[in-house]
C-alpha cells in the first residue's frame, strides 16, 4: 500500500473550496478505503485546526495562500522519507515544485492552464510572475495528470510540454446523489460557480435579457459568490431586469435540487479545466448551453446533450437558451442523452485509473 502526500491550496472544508477540492476528497477517501495512506498539506483558514481527519484523509494545515508555497518545499524536503509518492495539485497556476526537493516520484495534477485568465484576474505585476511560474511546470514535472483532453492540449500548445508526459484522467461523478428529479413549472436557467471575472457572468445576464423577450416568464438563478457579485448585481439593477435570483452559497443538497429543477444550465467562461458542473447537471437530466470554446466542446455533445453557442456571442447564447426553453421535444431529447452521457463518468473509475498511474510511478 502507498503512503501518499497530497499538496493543494485548499482542503475540502475551506470556505472557497471548489471543483479541485471535490476531486481531492472523492479520490482521496477512495484511496484510503483501498488501504492507502493519504496526507493532505493545505493552507489555514479562519477557524480551521492545524490538523484533523476528513473521510480518512489526514489533513495538515499551514499558513495562507502565499506562505504555503514557501512552506511546502521545506515540508517535502524534511518529510519525504515518510511518503512513497507526492501529488502536487496545481489548482491555481503556481506549482509547488516538489520534484526539486525530493527524489521520491512526484505527479502534478493540472486542472486548467491560466495563461490567459490572469489577464482578467490579476494586477499587472502579479500577472507576469504567475505566468512565469505556470510556464515552469514543463521543466519541473516529468509526470502530469490533466483532467481533460482540452487541458492536455493547452499544456502542449501554451506551455510547450511534451504530450508523452501527460495522462488524461477525468473527474468522476456521484450518481447516487446526482440523479434526475422534477422540474420547476417556470422555465428556469441556472448558473453555478465562483463569481470570477473570467466566468463572464455579464454575458449570461445580457443574454438572459434577450431570452426574456422570447420567454417572458423565464427566470435565471445564479448560485455562488465572489468578487464579481457586486458588479453583476449592479448590472442587473441598471438593466431593470426581473426574474434574476442571486442564491448565494448553498448546501450541496440545495445545489443538487436546483440542478434537478432547472430546465438548463448555462456556462460562458473563457476557460475551465473540466465541465464538472455540466456533467453534474447532465446526471440530473438537465442539458447545458455554453460557448463553443474551452472544455465545453468536450463536456457537451452539441445537439445531443446540450447546445454550443459561438464564443463571446451573447445573441447566439440567448438564441440557444431560448431554443432549449421553448422546444419541449428538443429539451426532452437533450435531457435523455445527457443522462446517458453522464454514465461514462464515475469516481470509482477515476480512482482506478489514478491508483494505477501512481503504482506505475
Amino acid at each position: 500500500n502507498m503512503r501518499i502526500l497530497w499538496i493543494n491550496h485548499r482542503c475540502p472544508k475551506h470556505p472557497q473550496a471548489g471543483g479541485a477540492e471535490v476531486h481531492l476528497l472523492e479520490v482521496g477517501k477512495r484511496l484510503v478505503q483501498r488501504g492507502h495512506e493519504v496526507t493532505l498539506l493545505a493552507e489555514r483558514f479562519d477557524g480551521s485546526k492545524p490538523e484533523e481527519e476528513i473521510s480518512g484523509i489526514k489533513v495538515r494545515r499551514f499558513g495562507g495562500r502565499l506562505t504555503l508555497h514557501l512552506y511546502a518545499p521545506y515540508f517535502v524536503k524534511r518529510n519525504s522519507k515518510e511518503f512513497d509518492i507526492i501529488v502536487d495539485d496545481i489548482a491555481h497556476a503556481v506549482p509547488f515544485w516538489s520534484p526539486k526537493f525530493t527524489k521520491k516520484p512526484v505527479v502534478a495534477i493540472v486542472h486548467h492552464v491560466h495563461q490567459g485568465v490572469v489577464e482578467k484576474e490579476l494586477a499587472p505585476i502579479l500577472r507576469s510572475l504567475v505566468r512565469r511560474a505556470e510556464r515552469s511546470i514543463g521543466g519541473t514535472y516529468e509526470n502530469i495528470i490533466a483532467v481533460s483532453q482540452t487541458t492536455k492540449r493547452d499544456l502542449v500548445e501554451q506551455l510547450g510540454i511534451e504530450g508523452s508526459k501527460i495522462r488524461v484522467i477525468y473527474h468522476g461523478i456521484d450518481r447516487e446523489r446526482y440523479r434526475p428529479g422534477s422540474k420547476f413549472e417556470r422555465p428556469t436557467v441556472l448558473w453555478v460557480g465562483r463569481m470570477k471575472r473570467y466566468k463572464n457572468l455579464d454575458h449570461i445576464v445580457k443574454s438572459f435579457r434577450l431570452v426574456k423577450r422570447a420567454v417572458k416568464d423565464a427566470s435565471l438563478i445564479l448560485v455562488g459568490g465572489g468578487e464579481e457579485e457586486r458588479r453583476i448585481k449592479r448590472l442587473v439593477h441598471e438593466m431593470r431586469l426581473d426574474g434574476v435570483v442571486f442564491a448565494g452559497h448553498v448546501s450541496e443538497e440545495r445545489k443538487i435540487r436546483l440542478l434537478q429543477d432547472a430546465w438548463c444550465v448555462v456556462c460562458a467562461s473563457d476557460v475551465e479545466g473540466w465541465g464538472m458542473g455540466i456533467i453534474e447537471a447532465a446526471a440530473c437530466g438537465t442539458p447545458a448551453v455554453a460557448y463553443n470554446s474551452s472544455v465545453f466542446a468536450e463536456a457537451i455533445k452539441n445537439g445531443e446533450t446540450g447546445l454550443l453557442a459561438k464564443h463571446h456571442d451573447v445573441n447566439d447564447l440567448a438564441d440557444k437558451i431560448a431554443e432549449v426553453l421553448t422546444d419541449d421535444a428538443l429539451r426532452k431529447k437533450l435531457s435523455r442523452n445527457a443522462i446517458a452521457y453522464s454514465r461514462k463518468f464515475s469516481w470509482d473509475k477515476t480512482v482506478h485509473e489514478f491508483e494505477q498511474y501512481l503504482r506505475e510511478l
